[in-house]
């Protein structure tokens, strides 16, 4: 007998087994199913929407008793662009018969709002395809691989126009009041990326990020911006700005690599400020000074320091290390020891806040993207483009931000409460 091919509209029951077809096609398939059942989800997602809205406004009724919000048919259907791939949808019409226009009531789907042409992760994905290399007059062709479907509402004039209404976007985000800010800490990072100053033909852009953690600790992206190379004068120019528009607190910790520009820039202008460096950074750094055979074991030796209990056995292992590789190998020592203090302000700050503290990963892992893409493209498009293009991409990201294990510490730091080795001191 020859293999049935599914029909996904055909019934399965009893201990039938589905055949379907030549290997080669069973992909096609498979998305078909997919988009069959997430059209069919999303229209009955609709109908039960407007049910809900009719139940809601059954008591509405003329003087025979007859219900006066009732379905009146369907809009025009139209093609949703998802996922899931291209959805075609109808979606249910409510009518309102009260003879008083100001009686009347209106339904607004709140799942299908309306002109809504892509799902919104359809537009988040635009600016990641940027990021990827895509160009402008590719992004269809490109949608309609990853969506299994013509993709006639996303063309080059589209694409433009979202580019425009990004540049405003982070134009007015850029300018936003921060009076009502307080951030207890800060990560600092410098994105070099393959796109040269507009006005200094041979400067490459440096992107300037700048994150924060709110008094309720969740994360925030609080600026981007560019500058030449990462400069003392470009990053006293952002925090200067922050200052201007309203920030009047100060954060407590700073974390960032050993950039010069930015720790010169920081003390200058948030006075107080403490200063963390980077222990990935700083790892790296030190093992690049040292033979590789020596290295996996100056690397745990290094982990005894920063996962140290309290600062005292970090102090100590510190000295274990020096002990080992200060003779042999004072590149190595000089990199590690020059910025001792600075590796170990994370133990006078909350110990569920350590692991947040001890790395510029935040930062790091959320604009590693953007790294991949100047990367491998050797055009990466204009100056401005560089800034909203990652200002999007940290929007998206955003998202799935994780909130501070212990946020319920950082109201007591920014009190100005003292904590030694991670432990809040209680005034006797």
């Amino acid at each position: 007998m020859k293999n049935k091919v599914f029909d996904a509209s055909e019934p399965v029951g009893g201990n039938e087994v589905l055949k379907f077809g030549p290997v080669e096609n069973a992909r096609s398939v498979l998305d078909q199913i997919i988009q069959d059942g997430a059209r069919r989800m999303l229209q009955a997602a609709l109908e039960n929407e407007v049910e809900a809205f009719l139940e809601r406004h059954s008591n509405k009724v003329d003087d025979e008793g007859r219900r006066q919000v009732v379905r009146n048919g369907y809009l025009p259907s139209r093609e949703l662009v998802t996922g899931a791939g291209t959805l075609e949808i109808q979606q249910p019409r409510v009518r309102d018969k009260s003879p008083k226009a100001d009686d009347r009531v209106r339904f607004s789907s709140s799942i299908l709002p309306p002109y809504l042409r892509r799902s919104k992760a359809i537009d988040e994905l635009i600016p990641w395809l940027s990021l990827k290399g895509i160009s402008t007059g590719d992004f269809s062709e490109a949608l309609q691989s990853l969506t299994g479907a013509p993709v006639d509402s996303v063309s080059a004039s589209t694409i433009v126009r979202l580019k425009e209404a990004w540049t405003k976007e982070y134009e007015t985000w850029s300018s936003r009041d921060l009076s009502e800010k307080r951030y207890a800490y800060i990560w600092a990072d410098g994105i070099h990326v393959n796109v040269r100053l507009e006005d200094q033909e041979n400067q490459r852009q440096c992107l300037l990020v700048l994150m924060g953690a709110t008094a309720e600790g969740e994360k925030e992206l609080i600026a981007v911006r560019d500058g030449y190379r990462e400069s003392e004068s470009s990053w006293i120019e952002l925090l200067s700005d922050l200052k201007s528009r309203g920030l009047k607190v100060e954060p407590q910790l700073a974390i960032g690599d050993g950039a010069l520009g930015f720790w010169a820039a920081v003390r200058k202008v948030f006075s107080k400020i403490r200063e963390q460096r980077c222990w990935f950074h700083k790892s790296g750094n030190v093992l690049n000074k040292l033979p590789k055979s020596a290295q996996p074991r100056a690397k745990e030796a290094l982990h005894e320091i920063w996962m140290a209990e309290t600062r005292e056995n970090a102090y100590k292992a510190f000295d274990r290390f020096g002990e080992m590789y200060k003779a042999k190998y004072p590149k190595a020592w000089e990199c590690l020891s020059k910025d001792k203090e600075e590796l170990l302000a994370f133990y006078d700050f909350p110990a569920e806040h350590w692991k947040h503290l001890r790395t510029t990963n935040p930062i790091e892992s959320t604009f590693s993207t953007i790294r991949l893409r100047h990367r491998k493209t050797k055009g990466s498009g204009t100056r401005q483009a560089s800034l909203v293009m990652m200002f999007k991409l940290a929007e998206a990201a955003a998202k799935k931000w994780r909130r501070l294990d212990g946020h319920q510490h950082i109201v007591s730091l920014l009190e100005g409460k003292k904590f030694v080795n991670g432990i809040l001191q209680v005034a006797a």
